[in-house]
């Protein structure tokens, strides 16, 4: 796709939002079961596929399922290499292409409750781009600039967002 392709794609869909500001705000949904009483684990619906997780074997998992964790930063990497792409389609900057990658720190003492002064969740998140293309200076600047004030991922994380959860249990059936 080319930034005029790209453009023309998303022209009708920024106009409606300009006159309907309303119709920008959607709730994305996700979903898990935690029906297995001999697992620990949850069920994801992805819209794709049916992903399990389970502990990571820091905390007594054996590795077969997926860790949350990991789904975390994975969440990070698709959200920053989308946009990434829409952002150097759109500015006319070429890249061939590269790769994108997160890691995290954590401290499972936290998460265990061994050391209640050890954080529960990641200390630390670094990303990093590879790239490959012949990009300027000014046109790295930008691409990063853009990609870290569009990647919805980053900014959630970035902005500290507290979620609201609310706890609703079924009584028992007669």
């Amino acid at each position: 796709m080319d930034s005029e392709s790209l453009r023309a794609l998303q022209a009708p869909i920024k106009d409606r939002y300009r006159s309907e500001p309303a119709a920008a705000l959607i709730t994305l949904t996700a979903s898990g079961r935690v029906d297995d009483p001999e697992g620990l684990s949850c069920t994801v619906e992805t819209g794709r596929a049916l992903v399990k997780a389970g502990l990571h074997p820091a905390t007594g998992g054996d590795g077969t399922f997926a860790c949350s964790g990991d789904m975390l930063l994975q969440a990070l990497v698709a959200c920053a290499g989308v946009t990434l792409r829409s952002v150097a389609t759109a500015t006319n900057i070429r890249l061939r292409g590269g790769t994108v990658h997160a890691e995290g720190d954590l401290d499972f003492r936290g998460t265990l409750g061994t050391d209640r002064a050890a954080p529960v969740g990641f200390k630390n998140i670094r990303l990093r781009f590879d790239l490959d293309g012949d990009t300027t200076p000014d046109e790295v600047a930008t691409l990063q600039k853009l990609t870290e004030r569009y990647c919805v991922v980053y900014q959630t994380l970035v902005s500290g967002i507290k979620p609201e959860v609310d706890f609703h249990v079924e009584p028992p059936h007669p």
